[in-house]
């Protein structure tokens, strides 16, 4: 169960709350958001079992700042495209967020097959990211329960999304993977200031992307560098 659901809400603020469940807890997102506008969550220390943080259809103009997540499942847009004739999501700012010890850093994720949609104006921002499994991930097959027949493509379309600045450690070698949709790839997703290594020992990572027609960041030295995916 959410700790605090944000529904068919308006100009509602969080500030300098903590919540707390056991990282083994499943569905215990700690804020979720849906079908609401002007939505500001600042400077709160979240660990829980699921989401620290989950928007969902419907949601616009949300900021969220100076958030401590761990443990986890990261910052994450979605899940979207499950139920028919969901609203779009746009106006998304996550800046200044730290997250330690999480399956996933920020993330945006799609069910397939899907209702229609629309993400876009999206800007995940100055992240730090400590021993995070996937730090960055858009999964347009986003499954849970691993029992998904994926007859179809997702028709959730994602465009003009930027990561600037995402810096840290990642618990595995890709830390960067792009699954967009096969019939609607992702659009305008662009890279700026990856910093990310594996495990905080200096090794590289690299990024993996699929359904998208152009360029990865791609691995120089330690780093991931700056790229764009998607049209431009």
């Amino acid at each position: 169960m959410f700790h605090f659901h944000v529904n068919s809400c308006e100009n509602v603020a969080f500030n300098n709350v903590t919540i707390s469940a056991p990282g083994d807890s499943p569905n215990t997102d700690g804020i979720h958001i849906a079908r609401s506008n002007n939505i500001k969550i600042s400077n709160m220390h979240i660990g829980t079992g699921d989401d620290c943080i989950s928007i969902g259809p419907g949601s616009t103009n949300i900021k969220i700042s100076g958030i401590a997540c761990g443990p986890g499942h990261g910052i994450s847009i979605g899940s979207l495209g499950k139920y028919p004739k969901e609203k779009n999501v746009g106006g998304i700012t996550v800046r200044n967020c730290t997250l330690n010890n999480t399956k996933n850093g920020v993330r945006i994720k799609t069910w397939a097959p899907s209702s229609p949609n629309i993400v876009s104006d999206v800007t995940f921002q100055d992240i730090l990211i400590k021993k995070t499994d996937n730090p960055v991930i858009i999964n347009q097959q986003y499954c849970p329960n691993r029992h998904c027949s994926h007859q179809g493509d997702s028709r959730v379309q994602i465009k003009d999304v930027k990561f600037i600045n995402i810096r840290g450690s990642s618990s595995s070698t890709v830390a960067v993977k792009i699954l967009c949709s096969k019939s609607m790839p992702c659009q305008d997703i662009q890279f700026s200031g990856l910093d990310i290594t594996l495990n905080g020992e200096g090794e590289p990572t690299i990024a993996s992307c699929s359904n998208a027609d152009s360029a990865c960041p791609l691995g120089r030295g330690n780093s991931l560098v700056e790229g764009s995916v998607g049209f431009a």
